[in-house]
């Protein structure tokens, strides 16, 4: 009886167990080494030569200090900043208007409409990168070269304040259709009771979507609105990859990006790193806020 009541106790860390170790050893030590990284320097004695040349000290947070009046830094996030502005409304209003024409009723190829919406999100964000930097060229884009054959030059997408236009459509492609699952999964939870108790009242199907479906589903708003902001301040995929395309990208374009320059081409893992927890740290607590926001109007509206 003792031995199968100690089994019983010690079934859910045997089950637990895999996603500990795995938890441990490829999200947990990865930040414990970035964080000590982050406090540490290398030290070169002389001329550097020598097996004993290089030390690695404690600097506390000199690496942090160093980072955050970082100039090239500072204009990264405002750029990421500019494309959020832009990506973040295009992207869920696109998301929202697809999900709210296939709720309509009698909507004809739903099935096939959402799958070709939603294909795009399939496609991994460097293939698409590629696919939309081969159109943005204006040497070898099809869509150039039928500008052209009607005596339009067209703009070129790859420089000036066009980068950002040509950015933000990439993801835009790639993210709204996740987003639109997300919203018309929600739709399609809401009781159709209430469609038809707005249509005996005389609601048209613009006024249905306009005071039923979007109150209905704004948390679901809320969460893909959550979810997009982090990963737009996570971009990378897409500006690495045009980035030998054009000369108006820089290494340092996103703050995700100067930490790859600096620990990958310059070598200083350690400056890296810091950047990488500031930016971890800004993210958390932005992410933190907000959600702290939105709980706080729900306890506010809830009776």
């Amino acid at each position: 009886m003792a031995s199968t009541w100690t089994d019983r106790r010690l079934a859910p860390y045997g089950f637990l167990a895999p996603a500990i170790v795995l938890f441990g050893l490829f999200f947990a030590l990865p930040i414990g080494y970035a964080l000590y990284l982050s406090l540490h320097s290398v030290q070169v004695k002389g001329l550097g030569l020598g097996r004993n040349a290089r030390e690695e000290v404690w600097v506390g947070l000199d690496n942090f200090t160093a980072a955050l009046s970082d100039p090239e830094l500072l204009a990264g996030a405002g750029r990421v900043l500019r494309y959020g502005a832009m990506l973040v409304p295009a992207m869920l209003g696109l998301a929202l208007l697809f999900a709210l024409l296939l709720d309509m009723p009698r909507t004809r190829f739903s099935g096939f409409s959402r799958l070709a919406i939603f294909l795009p999100y399939a496609v991994p964000g460097i293939i698409a990168s590629l696919l939309w930097g081969f159109l943005y060229l204006p040497s070898v884009s099809p869509g150039y070269f039928l500008l052209r054959a009607v005596g339009f030059s067209g703009p070129d997408l790859l420089q000036g304040d066009w980068l950002f236009l040509a950015l933000t459509n990439i993801a835009v492609w790639g993210g709204t259709g996740f987003n639109m699952i997300v919203i018309y999964t929600s739709l399609r939870a809401i009781p159709p009771e209430l469609y038809d108790s707005a249509r005996l009242d005389g609601c048209s199907e613009a006024q249905i979507a306009w005071r039923i479906k979007i109150p209905l589903v704004m948390p679901s708003l809320v969460l893909t609105f959550f979810f997009s902001t982090i990963a737009t301040l996570q971009v990378f995929a897409e500006p690495m990859t045009l980035r030998p395309l054009t000369n108006s990208l820089s290494s340092t374009w996103s703050p995700y990006m100067k930490v790859y320059r600096d620990a990958f081409i310059q070598g200083g893992l350690h400056s890296a790193a810091a950047t990488a927890v500031v930016i971890a740290v800004v993210t958390l607590t932005l992410s933190f806020s907000f959600l702290k926001v939105v709980n706080r109007r729900a306890a506010e509206r809830t009776p």
